[in-house]
């Protein structure tokens, strides 16, 4: 539903977004109210005490004042809840119904500081119930006061001007093409809303350098999420209950859907490709990959014994250690690292903490049990690397020998080349390769860390090309589809059931925008509904709703307003937008330049029902995937906690240490497909 306009102003809530707000304030009231009336009737003519007019006036006013309130607040929720989403018909009065009680709240103001006054000169020889009681009234109202100014500056949307919105624009299939005058609108309103973006990510990263190079990160940024967001006029619990809707049609979807059918071997591999083995590697390299977080995930996974193990190496001094760590100023994350993979610190070439905008930690480290020289890169821990994640815009990746376009996620692509120069321009690897020179090479990482793995692989493939890359839980949007093929000779991505950022990309997200335009239009529940029932689903499971929509056992005229569809929410066409069932839309089809994950696809998938007790035990399969069953962002409980290194490594070890069960023998029938 589009932003209520009240005040002049489009606001960042819609008319039926104060279901919850005012019946929660609608409680606090009626207690309120119930306990001055019962204060006021018991005391009522026994006001023994020097201003006891003031205070009777006090009273009195203030249980008609709370009575106002009350039912203001039961106007408000009563019609905040009625209509759906887009159909707001039903709620056409809530503006007025906000202009009273903000209203309202001049009277209280007046009582508030009345009854403060009061307190302060008056009260002097009365019960002590009722100055306490007065008190705790001034003070409620003044905490009331307050909050109320919070949340208005939350719902503040600075591009809220009524003023500057365009026209209602005409149904996507006859829609001419804009005038001089729109274009010219369209993209002064694109520019305001790049600044306002740029402005909110300066306010968020305020601790970052300003500098000229940090200021372009968040100018791209900036122009990349003003390009997504500028085209619907959602307000989050729009968001918020089509996600709801979303995660039940998907559920219910996979309740009625035949088992999906199992690729029997590594795409683009021989048919004798061993799944085991490839396990068992996964599952040492994800260690090393878990190591290179450092000290907060050591303590996180070992909240008991990990503080312990720590203390007695962090600060201490080791003349070897200066000269291969950089930036780890008491040594913790060096020995955690040490902890985690269990080598020596003669068995590390170089480790490195520096971390900045495209510039992300890593290690170099000698792996004998593996005869492996290994190169972990670290994920997403900081806000450097989360602007990182966001530079997401393509950048052209050529590399020689492969054709097709070569592209690349911008910051990722960025973040591999700053590897790349200091592995190879540093002597980084040279330095390895001397100690060790009958070992090879490997790669690996996990979220951030191993976008970048993936992207370094294929830059240094050339030179070493016995190399392989080992990356748990990539982002999605990451490769052309010709580096994502080239990549399947030397990359293995490991995915974890329904993880979110492995589906992350521009035209995912695009997708799950249109879908939550969809569903979120077609609904004929009110939305406080909606969330409530999304929650109770969250929380105790139990049958997904069956999603009703407006015009089910109603007919059209019986509406209060006509549906308005999807294509109300559509403030400007994007590009990237393209109407459902519809495919002789004039609208464009999506340019966004699609974009893969790196190397073959492990995906590990949990056994059994979806919700699990906490104290249950999970039990995994894995088998390999197509890179194309992740171009959908699957909404699930799961979808960030299966991101998780420790989870991920967990499954892992899951999977290896229970082979001998989930396997019988080599000689398995063919129903197992391969699949452990």
């Amino acid at each position: 539903m589009p932003g209520m306009v009240v005040f002049g102003r489009r606001w960042g809530i819609a008319s039926d977004d104060l279901v919850f707000p005012g019946a929660f304030e609608l409680f606090i009231r009626l207690l309120w109210w119930i306990g001055t009336l019962i204060l006021f009737i018991h005391h009522r003519g026994h006001f023994e005490c020097h201003g006891r007019d003031v205070l009777h006036t006090y009273f009195v006013g203030l249980l008609v004042v709370l009575g106002f309130i009350i039912l203001s607040l039961w106007a408000i929720v009563f019609v905040s809840a009625q209509g759906t989403i887009t159909n707001s018909g039903p709620r056409r009065s809530m503006p007025a119904l906000v202009y009273l009680r903000a209203l309202l709240y001049i009277p209280e103001l007046v009582w508030a500081c009345l009854g403060a006054v009061w307190v302060s000169e008056d009260s002097k020889g009365c019960d002590l119930a009722t100055v306490g009681t007065v008190i705790s009234a001034v003070i409620a109202s003044w905490i009331i006061l307050f909050f109320t100014a919070v949340g208005v500056l939350v719902v503040f949307y600075p591009l809220g001007n009524p003023q500057s919105q365009p026209a209602p624009v005409e149904p996507l299939g006859v829609r001419n093409l804009q005038s001089t005058e729109q274009t010219q609108f369209f993209s002064t309103a694109r520019s305001l809303a790049v600044d306002v973006w740029e402005c909110r990510l300066r306010i968020m990263c305020c601790c970052l350098p300003q500098d000229e190079s940090n200021r372009a990160v968040f100018s791209n940024i900036a122009k990349l999420l003003n390009r997504f967001f500028s085209d619907t006029d959602l307000v989050p619990s729009d968001i918020a209950a089509g996600l709801a809707l979303l995660q039940q049609e998907q559920d219910k979807k996979e309740q009625s859907r035949d088992p999906d059918s199992v690729v029997t071997h590594s795409p683009s591999s021989p048919m004798g490709d061993d799944l085991e083995l490839e396990l068992k590697k996964s599952a040492h390299w994800m260690q090393f990959a878990a190591a290179a977080y450092g000290w907060p995930l050591y303590i996180f996974s070992n909240p008991f014994t990990g503080p312990c193990k720590l203390s007695g190496d962090c600060c201490r001094s080791h003349a070897a250690e200066h000269d291969i760590v950089e930036e780890d100023c008491l040594g913790c994350h060096f020995s955690s690292i040490l902890q985690t993979t269990g080598l020596q610190y003669r068995d590390f070439i170089h480790v490195s903490f520096h971390n900045q905008i495209y510039e992300i930690p890593f290690y170099v480290a000698l792996d004998h049990k593996q005869e492996a020289i290994v190169v972990a890169v670290r994920g997403t821990l900081s806000l450097k690397d989360v602007l990182t994640d966001l530079s997401a815009d393509c950048e052209n990746l050529p590399i020689e020998g492969v054709t097709g376009a070569c592209y690349a996620h911008k910051g990722i692509s960025q973040a591999a080349t700053y590897l790349y120069k200091k592995l190879v321009n540093d002597g980084i690897l040279n330095q390895a390769f001397t100690v060790a020179p009958e070992y090879r090479l490997v790669i690996t990482g996990h979220s951030l860390g191993a976008g970048t793995a993936a992207v370094l692989a294929i830059l240094l493939r050339s030179s070493f090309p016995s190399l392989q890359c080992y990356s748990f839980s990539p982002p999605g949007g990451l490769l052309s589809k010709a580096l994502a093929d080239y990549s399947k000779d030397f990359v293995v991505s490991v995915i974890l059931g329904k993880d979110l950022v492995p589906r992350l990309s521009i035209p995912n997200m695009e997708d799950l925008k249109t879908r939550i335009l969809k569903i979120v239009s077609n609904c004929n529940k009110p939305k406080y509904r909606i969330l409530l029932q999304g929650l109770r689903y969250e929380l105790f499971g139990g049958a997904p709703d069956d999603c009703p929509t407006e015009m089910d056992n109603r007919r059209e005229q019986e509406l209060s307003l006509p549906l308005l569809g999807e294509e109300s929410l559509v403030i400007r066409p994007s590009e990237s937008y393209h109407t459902m069932g519809s495919d002789d839309s004039p609208v464009p089809k999506p340019t966004y330049l699609p974009l893969f994950l790196p190397g073959r696809v492990l995906h590990i998938k949990e056994d059994g029902p979806t919700r699990r007790s906490w104290f249950s035990q999970a039990r995994y399969h894995a088998d390999w995937s197509r890179e194309t069953e992740f171009l959908s962002i699957l909404i699930s409980p799961r979808m960030l906690a299966d991101h998780m290194p420790d989870v991920v490594l967990r499954a892992l070890n899951s999977l290896t240490t229970e082979r001998p069960i989930a396997l019988c023998s080599s000689n398995l029938n063919d129903s197992q497909h391969n699949t452990i």
